[in-house]
């Protein structure tokens, strides 16, 4: 059975966060077993990890070159690990594969969070008195395998009780709905060494293999993510599990252009995020003073609009049937998912922008995006998009979440450079109302009516308060309405 990632980016983790990959020179027993037992247990809810044997380390990182294990050695070793696995209750067993990497062999063990979990391992796995010692709770804390806390087996058990929706099997989806075409396609994308076994395999073995489908021979169901990775109408199952791009140059709706991207949700993400880049990302170079090199400038950075997407897609709740909506005005880009921050994000945290989850929604998509390259590591994804805003000189981000936080809308300014562009238009705005006020007194529905829409609009009220404040317009009472008059 393949490991379903790239083992040269594994070893040199450029996709697999360091602390989920976990080195060892040779096969020690405990050592392993120990940490099969963490991350199994998966209390970050982050999809597991890895361990390779055979490759030693050095404050966390690999020695290169890899020392490896011997080849006859290989056989033996796999043998152990099914008996040494047999002794972490409740029972759990890992993948394993040998690989050969630049010219030497590792074990590559593949430990996925557990459905059985919370698990427990001996303390010591050797000899006769192995059933008779004591068992453990081991968990991942940072990029070591430590015996949980009291409190943290507390935890533990709470997280436990409840599986991440996207690793749920769905009970009214069949295997054959998910497509053999696009799960190759992913694994030869992510240069996968089960891509080429995949060639002589069937949709089940693959999805097997891959740990997308689960249940007993007479009834095995695909899960929530297989359906949404790799199925081409994962709506069939999930309502709105789509992303809607709406642009709106106008407040009256004049103009406005609707574009919606359904399919598989890596797919969406790419698709979407192509189209923002072409039809809305501007740039323009200027000079600036005393200063040698022009600067170019965004009027939206595209790399922080990429990572609030994948972060939506990625962190919605695909129980929730509402899409991801992105909302382009000339102001800002709006980008709103269901639903908000996680609880164990303080209302503090957010406003000093720092978004750290302790808990993930959708550890099995996670993985997936990350080996695609659509989102890097845990927590990255807003630091990024600040760091790109910064760069660009644009303005900071916003959160917009109810008490509930049943929604997070992010809304990422225009450019000031661009927005000064767009003053002449608000002139000429201005200008249009004055024209008009200055033939009549009018009440702002009327005054709506005369520009041409059908209600008043949230640009209309902003603009002619902004010019009763600035003293171009005043309000006087006439015949008990509210009219407005030209105070030129």
């Amino acid at each position: 059975m393949a490991i379903p990632v790239n083992i040269d980016d594994l070893i040199n983790r450029r996709i697999v966060e360091s602390n989920r990959v976990e080195f060892k020179s040779d096969f020690n027993p405990n050592a392993v077993i120990h940490t099969i037992c963490a991350f199994a247990n998966d209390i970050d809810n982050i999809g597991g990890g890895y361990i390779v044997v055979g490759v030693e380390e050095h404050n966390g990182s690999p020695v290169f070159p890899i020392k490896g294990i011997e080849q006859d050695r290989i056989d033996g070793i796999l043998q152990e690990l099914v008996g040494y696995c047999r002794m972490i209750e409740p029972f759990y067993a890992p993948i394993a594969e040998p690989v050969l990497f630049e010219g030497v062999y590792c074990i590559v063990i593949w430990v996925s969070g557990g459905y059985g979990r919370p698990y427990k391992a001996p303390f010591d796995v050797y000899g006769k008195e192995a059933k008779k010692s004591a068992k453990y709770y081991y968990i991942r804390k940072f990029s070591s395998t430590v015996v949980a806390s009291p409190e943290e087996e507390k935890e533990l058990f709470y997280i436990s009780a409840d599986i991440p929706f996207d690793d749920r099997p769905n009970l009214a989806a069949e295997v054959d709905d998910l497509d053999l075409g696009l799960i190759r396609a992913y694994l030869k994308e992510v240069g996968s060494d089960l891509y080429e076994h995949s060639l002589k395999m069937s949709l089940l073995e693959v999805a097997k293999d891959m740990q997308l489908v689960s249940g007993p021979p007479e009834r095995i169901k695909p899960l929530n993510v297989a359906i949404l990775m790799f199925s081409e109408c994962p709506e069939k199952y999930f309502r709105y599990a789509r992303i809607e791009v709406v642009d709106i140059p106008d407040p009256t709706g004049t103009n406005m252009t609707e574009k919606i991207f359904t399919g598989p949700i890596h797919r969406q993400l790419r698709d979407a995020l192509a189209y923002i880049k072409n039809y809305t990302v501007k740039s323009v170079t200027i000079k600036v003073k005393d200063k040698a090199e022009a600067e170019r400038i965004y009027n939206f950075p595209y790399a922080a609009i990429e990572e609030v997407l994948a972060n939506a897609v990625y962190h919605r709740s695909y129980q929730i049937n509402e899409p991801i909506t992105v909302r382009i005005t000339p102001y800002a880009i709006e980008i709103t998912s269901f639903p908000g921050f996680d609880r164990s994000i303080s209302d503090e945290s957010i406003e000093k922008y720092n978004i750290r989850a302790r808990f993930y929604r959708n550890r099995r998509i996670g993985d997936f995006l990350k080996e695609l390259k659509l989102i890097e590591g845990r927590n990255t994804g807003f630091p990024n998009a600040i760091k790109a805003l910064t760069e660009n000189g644009s303005d900071l981000m916003s959160f917009e979440m109810n008490e509930q936080r049943d929604y997070l809308s992010v809304t990422i300014p225009v450019h000031k450079y661009f927005s000064k562009r767009g003053n002449t238009g608000s002139e000429q705005y201005e200008d249009r109302i004055i024209n008009i006020l200055k033939k009549d007194t009018l009440t702002i529905t009327e005054l709506a009516i005369q520009m041409g829409y059908k209600g008043i609009t949230a640009k209309l009220t902003r603009t002619v308060n902004t010019m009763v404040k600035n003293g171009v317009l005043k309000k006087t009472a006439v015949d008990n309405a509210i009219k407005l008059q030209y105070n030129g």
